[in-house]
């Protein structure tokens, strides 16, 4: 007997609201906070129509004030809530940096697990829609490198949705990343009700034998297009859809890079201690033995992200991935 699941296509904006109200109704635990979440439906319009559907008390506006609504949601989940919080830009998160490292990453480890934080921080991230200064960081390293946190990066509507509600679920806190370049920019089938997606684990959503590809969020779509026109030059590249950056699947990357002995791993942020330099670490404390060439990088700049005139300049794009692709095939 066959069970038909029934789908909704969404766009990756539309299927964050369907996880959100998905688990408010599932759990009366849940709530929603932050800035314009509540009658405006959030500056994405990802919370749109939550609090006319859950109340004030459950989907929360807050002050201006990124420090104070993060540590309120920390208390609020080490007393047996599971808030979700909303930062506008991942750049906003900065005055709420010294709550999240100091006290959500550390609280398992400083009460001897006697504790923990099961909130998720929503944060929009990445250039590309002409968004200024400040709007459009790419900083997701600053929360890779510390234990405690898990950091996640869906490049889909159907990922969305699955490690949204993973996400909540986490009994530690998760840095939850939205490339805003992807939340409208195509629409998926997106099953309804409940399901989940393992956190922790990635995607391959290519296979090929010549090159290995990394990729997360917004740039999964640049390394697919590159990935298309080098298969018309007959260079078979395996991509993969990182989806977590903490902790990584290294089992996934390990396989791949094995097996293809090059790679190319594109990264929308600053090449300075971005991932993709631990992606290379492990290349290289896994893979050496296995490796024909050095490893690629395509990256954004060493500068702030510029102005909206000169972004295109800044971001990697498929022509640039491209050229790394041939550079590792023929080295």
């Amino acid at each position: 007997m066959t069970t038909t699941v029934k789908t909704n296509t969404l766009t990756l904006v539309r299927a964050v609201t369907d996880a959100l109200r998905t688990m408010l109704r599932e759990r009366e635990d849940v709530l929603v906070l932050g800035e314009d979440v509540g009658k405006n439906g959030g500056v994405f319009r990802a919370t749109d129509g939550l609090q006319a559907e859950f109340g004030e008390d459950r989907v929360i506006d807050t002050p201006l004030s990124e420090a104070g609504f993060t540590g309120a949601a920390i208390g609020m989940a080490v007393n047996g809530l599971r808030p979700v919080v909303e930062i506008q830009f991942l750049g906003f998160i900065y005055p709420a940096y010294e709550q999240i490292m100091t006290h959500a990453a550390r609280i398992r480890s400083r009460t001897l697990g006697r504790f923990t934080v099961p909130m998720v921080i929503r944060a929009p991230y990445g250039a590309g829609v002409r968004a200024p200064e400040i709007h459009s960081d790419s900083t997701e390293a600053l929360f890779t490198h510390m234990p405690g946190m898990k950091v996640v990066c869906p490049s889909t509507p159907y990922d969305a949705k699955g490690l949204l509600i993973a996400a909540i679920e986490d009994p530690d806190p998760v840095l939850f990343l939205e490339p805003m370049r992807c939340y409208r920019s195509f629409r998926e089938e997106v099953p309804e009700g409940k399901y989940t997606i393992e956190i922790g684990k990635g995607k391959r959503i290519r296979e090929g034998e010549d090159v290995t590809v990394i990729a997360w969020g917004a740039m999964v779509p640049i390394a697919m297009k590159a990935a298309e026109e080098a298969a018309k030059k007959g260079i078979a590249a395996d991509v993969i859809d990182l989806r977590t950056l903490y902790p990584l699947d290294r089992e996934l990357i390990v396989e791949s890079v094995q097996k293809t002995g090059r790679t190319v791993i594109v990264q929308e942020a600053h090449a300075t201690g971005g991932v993709a330099n631990d992606l290379i670490a492990l290349i290289n404390d896994e893979c050496f033995l296995y490796q024909k060439a050095p490893v690629e990088r395509v990256t954004g700049f060493d500068v702030p992200v510029p102005f909206f005139s000169l972004e295109d300049y800044y971001l990697p794009t498929p022509e640039r991935v491209l050229h790394a692709m041939e550079k590792a095939v023929t080295f």
